[in-house]
């Protein structure tokens, strides 16, 4: 499948914008089709600050947290992250390729950070997720599909489906049957 980039937004409209240098180009023969929900808090099941903006524009201090040393280096990324209150942030233009599935495997098609977009949950696999991130995530959802018809309900998966064993998140808290029937 080849996809035409022409007509299709890169930046939404009405979020905060972070713009992150960790990202790059998406192969030219790709289709957009896959969407990937993931969860992040740092630390580690802390919410509210600026970690994670800090995390994916390659600012997070490694000493404000004994945590953070491990990810000293680190260049990861995803398109959008929503927070606990529902504000939505992009970091990477859906038209480029976001570094958040890493090892990563989707119908026989491995590296998903060519073809997905990677949305982020201020959350943990164990807590419930608020109704406010349900609300702009099922409306950010619906974004997508309308610019990216190959995003489907059966290609919205969490990145535990596509990196088994590796990752978790969104969770047991993640409520799936929730969140597709506000897809409607």
């Amino acid at each position: 499948m080849k996809y035409i980039h022409q007509n299709q937004i890169s930046w939404l409209d009405s979020v905060k914008k972070c713009r992150s240098s960790h990202y790059d180009q998406r192969p030219s023969d790709i289709d957009i089709s896959l969407l990937v929900i993931h969860n992040i808090s740092l630390p580690p099941g802390q919410f509210g600050g600026d970690y994670i903006d800090d995390l994916f524009l390659g600012q997070l201090d490694p000493a404000a947290d004994p945590y953070f040393e491990q990810l000293k280096g680190l260049r990861v990324s995803a398109h959008c992250m929503i927070n606990r209150q529902g504000q939505v942030t992009q970091y990477v233009s859906l038209l480029d390729r976001a570094w958040h599935a890493g090892r990563s495997l989707f119908e026989g098609h491995d590296d998903c950070n060519n073809f997905s977009i990677g949305i982020e949950l201020e959350g943990t696999d164990e807590l419930a997720y608020t109704d406010a991130q349900y609300l702009a995530l099922s409306a950010l959802t619906n974004t997508l599909q309308q610019q990216f018809s190959s995003i489907t309900k059966e290609r919205i998966v969490g990145h535990c489906d596509i990196a088994p064993g590796r990752k978790t998140d969104p969770g047991r808290a993640f409520d799936w049957s929730r969140y597709f029937a506000m897809l409607g």
